[in-house]
């Protein structure tokens, strides 16, 4: 990358500069074509624009009125969205209601809804050291309830629809990626499986499991291959079940190997794992968990509250790591916080009431998902750079560039632009999916300018790694500015 960057730069140098020591639009017109115009990209396709924000004039641009698939950069539009209408310091609430009495004994007669509102955290220690659901469960308990006579009900019915979304394909289902969208979500819907090999060849693999909870099950014929094979470990899930199926193997002495799997039914899922910790703190259930979706009695009242973090700290759980169903929640959270439902076409709906409002343009967007998962969503890189610079100005614009990832700091960034002019400049939001890879976001340049820009490449059949070096290849020229 260092050496790919040195060679843009060389470019540059040799076009020239303005009077003002700023680089001419031809000298940044050629560098980046060199780049876009290789041969290995001759069957692709670019939509790309460059702004600089405090003039507005555009440094570069390609097809950016041309409609793109953009992946996981939707989320900026999202995020955007939500957190125009809710502001950083929102809270997703989950209450334990029910309308059951407690006699002096301990027991408390009925049911006891377990009420999700979209909080994606309950799983995550606070600055405390508790889980939501640890929270809750000590908030019963000191509450004087040592029993219920009744069922722990997983109460879904802030959000309406399908659980996935549109446009989603079938291999994705199993991955914890395509994880499935509820009101009430425990550990982003999946289990994490951590596999390693034995201490000898043939010998099964170790299977660690989080969290180990009943609720699914994992069978495993993977076994222990030769040092310096090419096994491999294989994982099926059957759609309708939460039956883990492992096959394979890892060789003698390999590294461990993690798999994230997505889990069905995620309140019954959430509402298992909140009735085992309640049995593990001592209170005893009378009756299986439930799920429902149906309007609370008219009559409940709360025995427990628990706030997620503010909605700054969640916008940085979407973006940075790009994370698909928590950018699905935010969609409906959005849905019911502007339009009364939390249903995915109530939050599509806001969104582009949004964009409508702070003038920009999206009549070539078509918007099926959240997250980007879907190969039929469409944006443009003008309308997102419009967005860009929005936020930009925006009273939350702290919040929302605080959300995205940072080029070889963090999140889905990391890795990528390491040693380049680029590390620690740009804050943006990646995007990956078969054939089509973007990044949109801001640039801190060395001569003090901040620039938005967006460029994704669709229909490039060659190996993803080079469409990703291209990219940063252009962040690293536009940090150099």
């Amino acid at each position: 990358m260092a050496r790919r960057w040195a060679s843009v730069a060389l470019a540059l140098s040799a076009l020239g500069a303005t009077a003002a020591g700023e680089p001419s639009g031809r000298a940044v017109r050629a560098a980046l074509d060199k780049v876009l115009s290789r041969p290995a990209f001759e069957s692709a396709f670019w939509g790309i624009e460059v702004r600089r924000l405090r003039d507005g004039r555009v440094l570069y641009a390609r097809n950016e009125r041309k409609s793109m698939t953009p992946a996981s950069v939707l989320k900026l539009v999202v995020t955007a969205a939500v957190l125009d209408a809710m502001g950083p310091d929102a809270h997703l609430r989950t209450t334990l209601e029910t309308t059951g009495s407690l006699d002096p004994s301990g027991t408390l007669q009925g049911d006891v809804y377990l009420v999700g509102r979209g909080d994606p955290t309950l799983a995550e220690p606070s600055s405390e050291g508790r889980t939501g659901f640890e929270a809750l469960a000590e908030d019963l308990w000191n509450a004087g309830v040592r029993r219920i006579e009744g069922r722990i009900v997983g109460h879904e019915g802030f959000f309406k629809g399908d659980r996935r979304g549109d446009g989603w394909q079938w291999e994705d289902l199993v991955w914890c990626y395509g994880a499935e969208v509820s009101a009430l979500s425990w550990n982003d819907n999946c289990a994490t499986l951590v596999l390693q090999p034995g201490a000898s060849v043939g010998d099964p693999l170790l299977v660690s499991r989080q969290p180990a909870s009943s609720y699914y099950s994992v069978v495993s014929t993977a076994v222990t291959a030769a040092a310096g094979s090419d096994a491999e470990p294989r994982l099926v899930r059957n759609f309708g079940t939460n039956l883990v199926s492992l096959s394979g193997g890892l060789p003698l002495g390999a590294a461990s190997e993690t798999l994230s799997v997505a889990l069905e039914d995620p309140a019954r899922y959430a509402a298992t794992v909140f009735v085992e910790l309640l049995e593990s703190r001592g209170i005893a259930l009378a009756r299986p968990v439930a799920t429902s979706s149906d309007a609370l009695p008219p009559t409940v009242r709360i025995l427990a509250a628990h706030e997620s973090p503010p909605l700054a700290e969640l916008l940085k759980g979407v973006n940075k790591p790009s994370q698909n169903m928590r950018s699905e929640i935010l969609l409906r959270v959005l849905g019911a916080a502007t339009k009364g439902e939390g249903s995915a076409s109530a939050g599509h709906a806001a969104v582009m009431d949004f964009l409508q409002r702070i003038g920009v343009g999206h009549e070539g967007w078509a918007l099926w998902d959240a997250a980007g998962l879907a190969h039929t969503d469409l944006v443009t890189a003008h309308d997102i750079v419009s967005l860009l610079g929005t936020m930009d100005r925006h009273p939350y614009a702290l919040a929302f560039r605080g959300s995205l990832a940072v080029a070889g700091v963090d999140g889905t960034l990391a890795g990528r632009m390491r040693g380049t002019p680029a590390e620690g400049r740009i804050l943006a939001k990646t995007g990956t999916l078969r054939q089509a890879h973007a990044l949109a976001g801001y640039v801190n340049t060395r001569s003090g300018d901040r620039l938005a820009f967006s460029v994704a490449i669709n229909h490039h059949t060659g190996p993803g790694r080079e469409a990703v070096a291209a990219i940063d290849e252009v962040a690293a020229f536009l940090a150099g500015l």
